[in-house]
């Protein structure tokens, strides 16, 4: 059968004239439904979180967690207030790469005043939907650092640099941002602050603080995998992320002071322990201290030669109780153990290191602590024994019965025969013990030649 189209006729139903949707209403519903949650009311929250230190596997989670509960809550961007000296490179790949498939735009914004966006901090400042820094902030420096202490062959490091050049070079260019600059960054660790990075095109706005930040970026179109987002972000309310306890724990042992400060503890924990058998919390807190230490390790740019210096450095300390030195042996411990503080981390460029403030009470601490057990040590071997026989001989006595020679005599509460030199001794005089023969003691008068004055 065919139908032929021909003019509409309005249908009626038994009630009177049926209305037809007309494509205005139509298209009215249509932008209900496909525009954002937030268009034609009140603006959705922005989510936020605060990274700083050093970019690790716990820097990994928390940006993770951070998109996914930013996602979950429809926030209409996440801003990660960023202040980092740089970290590690599989880490900070895979934030960037997260960070490029975000469907909720990302807004990196360096601060406090005087933070800064290192190494692989500016990786991840370039690949922001928006990139902001707050007034004294600075951003550069972000050369490829070999970890572990190992120096890599040129033709290995001209590899690593290369790659890291290519690959903020195009994470620049997909954010629109100067990929020249980005490559220099890379192959001559230059730096710059929050006025010529904007001059620069290297971020995109400064911002006083963090309404100021929404209120400048209010109104702006960002690319994301689900097609362009524009931000209404002034007035936004701002839902901060709470980092959870495990996580604020695992971030503050990635910093390079405590993971030194763990790692001291831990082999002092568990020197007393050896040398203590029973006494079980030195060994504990030292079995916990270092399983904390080796689980920064491996976040942090270690040179083994500083870690065995340290190590060397407790060995000499605990010969020095051991074997008579004078001093030489816990002297180059202290030395050594403050040379191998100094070279522990293999990245002072971008300040991984320990401070002096964490040096030197430790060093400190660890020597005066080995110092005063070899001097309590050496004290003990000079005290006069207290115990035996000749533990008694040199004591003050109190006579209890008249010495004309023999009699009894009392030393540390204890009745004692005795046995006096010369002429006899009455009763309540004091002599000093000269002998011990058996369980008789030879005693003479404390203020004659025999005795001890």
């Amino acid at each position: 059968m065919t139908v032929v189209a021909g003019p509409a006729r309005p249908a009626r139903a038994a009630g009177g004239p049926t209305k037809v949707l007309g494509a205005p209403l139509l298209l009215s519903l249509a932008l209900l439904f496909l525009s954002p949650p937030w268009a034609g009311g009140a603006p959705a929250p922005i989510a936020k979180i605060d990274i700083e230190g050093v970019i690790s596997p716990v820097t990994l989670r928390l940006v993770g967690l951070a998109l996914d509960r930013a996602q979950a809550e429809r926030a209409q961007a996440l801003v990660i207030q960023l202040d980092t000296p740089g970290g590690l490179e599989r880490s900070m790949r895979a934030i960037v790469q997260r960070m490029l498939n975000a469907e909720v735009p990302v807004i990196i914004y360096v601060a406090p005043t005087g933070a800064r966006a290192a190494s692989a901090g500016v990786f991840i400042t370039m690949a922001a939907h928006i990139a902001a820094m707050a007034p004294a902030t600075n951003i550069g420096a972000a050369s490829p650092v070999m970890l572990g202490g190992g120096n890599a062959d040129k033709t290995m490091m001209k590899k690593i640099e290369n790659d890291a050049a290519a690959f903020i070079r195009t994470i620049a260019l997909e954010r629109g941002r100067n990929a020249d600059w980005a490559e220099k960054a890379v192959r001559q660790a230059v730096s710059i602050t929050e006025r010529e990075a904007v001059k620069l095109k290297v971020v995109d706005l400064v911002a006083d603080s963090l309404p100021d930040l929404l209120d400048k970026i209010d109104g702006r179109a960002v690319k994301t995998p689900r097609g362009v987002v524009t931000l209404a972000t002034r007035g936004a309310p701002v839902t901060p992320i709470e980092i959870g306890f495990r996580d604020r724990v695992l971030n503050v042992i990635t910093d390079p002071n405590v993971a030194y400060v763990l790692m001291m503890l831990g082999m002092l924990g568990l020197f007393f322990e050896l040398s203590n058998p029973g006494a079980v919390l030195p060994g504990v807190i030292g079995g916990i201290s270092l399983i904390l230490a080796f689980f920064a390790f491996q976040s942090l740019p270690i040179n083994y030669a500083g870690l065995l210096l340290i190590l060397f450095g407790i060995v000499l300390l605990v010969a020095e109780i051991k074997i008579v030195s004078h001093g030489i042996l816990a002297i180059g411990g202290i030395v050594s153990m403050a040379l191998g503080s100094l070279m522990l981390f293999d990245a002072p460029e971008i300040g991984l290191r320990v401070s002096w403030w964490a040096i030197v009470p430790m060093v400190g601490a660890t020597g005066a602590l080995f110092l005063f057990v070899v001097a309590a040590g050496v004290r003990a071997l000079g005290r006069r024994q207290l115990l035996g026989p000749s533990g008694l001989v040199g004591q003050l006595a109190t006579v209890k019965e008249r010495l004309a020679p023999e009699g009894q005599v009392q030393v540390y509460g204890e009745i004692w025969r005795a046995v006096a030199e010369g002429e006899p001794v009455e009763a309540g005089a004091h002599v000093r013990v000269v002998a011990v023969n058996g369980l008789t003691l030879k005693v003479a008068r404390a203020d004659t030649k025999g005795g001890a004055p």
